[in-house]
This record gives C-alpha cells, structure tokens and sequence, in this order.
C-alpha cells in the first residue's frame, strides 16, 4: 500500500475547549504514541486528512511531515478515529508509531469476485467474514484481499487456508476458518389447501343447513 504523508503540529494544551477551537479553525486533535514512548498531543488539518485518507480502504501506512524532529518522518498507522454521530466529521484520532522493519498485526478486507458456478444453479452466496487478521511489514500491508469465488458449487466452501495471500503476508485465523460458501436458498412451506368439495373430517362440526345424517336422531327443539 502506497504510503500517506501528512503534515502535523504540535497541540498546546488539552481539555475541551482547546479541541472545540483547534476544530472551528479546521485541524482535528489527536495523540501520537508507541512502545515506549510518551504519548504527544498534536494536531492535523481536516481538509487534508479527508482529501488524502476518507477514501482509502484498509489501514493505511502515514508517514509524518513536521518542521519538529521528534515527529518528522515518523511511520504510524491510525489506531481509532473518533467521528461526529451525524456528520462523520473526524473529532479526535489516534496515531499509533510502528518500526517498518518488523511484522506486525492488522485487519484486512475481503473482496469477493466472480459470479459462483453454484449461484448460476439457484444457490446464495452467504460471506461468512468480511475480513482476516494478518501479519506482515508495515509497507507490504495490502489495501484488501480478493477472494475469487466463481468456482464455487453449490455446499463448497473457501477457507483460510484457500486464500491467496500477497508475498511476505500471513493469515492470523485458524486455516479450516470458513470464509465464504454456498448455500441452498431456504423456502417457506405454504399450509396445505383443503380441496374444494372435501367432505369434513371425522367429528368436525356440522354446519347450519347442512342435510340430516341417515339414522341420526331427530333435534330436540329449544325450549323458549
């Protein structure tokens, strides 16, 4: 994944009121923090993140712009990212220091491609999970994982294991965890339809002007 640069500032400050003015002047709160280091305030330019990051699937590897040392091309990745209930506006984020030159441990999407042979015969395609846990370098993080399923019948499934994986890239989960699989479409049993002209069950009761039964008993008048 292609790297993301972003300028940052040093945030002076903390408590609400400083993060309600840094978001009226259109920058975005947020901490920068890793092994062993001491978590730092800073701040980044709103329009800039959106432009640069809103559209970007998977997690993305930054690399800090600063006219300050201590944070000038430094690698993060972003760990949460608070955003507005209704607008989605990003209210505070958390960046997070990696070292490019050791593996670490990330979420990844999967995208399904292809129409599968067994959806072709009347199945449903049912995704058992949207995305794996994977380790690898920081810069060899891929955007997400194609899972290619138009040969897939009807009752086959894609596991772990079956999946194609970037070089230098190695699935978390168990390998026998399913993925994706097809499955026959579940239909609704309609009641059974008494036939038209039926003659009713044994003990049902009788209806009004229907013909006296031979031998039965005549009705006793109601007594008024």
């Amino acid at each position: 994944m292609e790297t993301v640069k972003l300028n940052v500032e040093v945030r002076q400050g903390k408590g609400k009121e400083q993060a309600g003015r840094l978001r009226r002047e259109g920058k975005v709160p947020a901490v920068f923090y890793g092994p062993g280091k001491t978590a730092s305030s800073i701040y980044l330019d709103a329009r800039e993140f959106r432009t640069k990051l809103e559209n970007l699937e998977g997690s993305p590897l930054i690399e800090f712009l600063s006219a300050l040392p201590e944070f000038n091309s430094k690698m993060v990745m972003l760990k949460e990212v608070q955003r507005h209930p209704l607008t989605r506006a990003p209210l505070h984020i958390d960046c997070y220091e990696v070292d490019v030159n050791k593996p670490i441990e990330t979420e990844v999407s999967l995208h399904f491609i292809g129409k599968a042979e067994g959806v072709t015969a009347g199945g449903v395609l049912q995704s058992l999970c949207r995305e794996i846990t994977i380790e690898c370098l920081p810069r060899d993080i891929p955007a997400f994982l194609e899972v290619d399923v138009s040969r897939l019948k009807i009752h086959d499934t894609i596991h772990v294991a079956d999946l194609t994986l970037p070089p230098g890239v190695k699935a978390m989960q168990d390998p026998d965890m399913p993925v994706v699989t097809v499955i026959i479409p579940v239909v609704e049993a309609k009641p059974a339809e008494v036939e038209e002209g039926a003659a009713p069950a044994e003990g049902a009761a009788s209806v009004e002007g229907a013909a006296p039964v031979e031998g039965a008993a005549p009705a006793k008048a109601e007594k008024k």
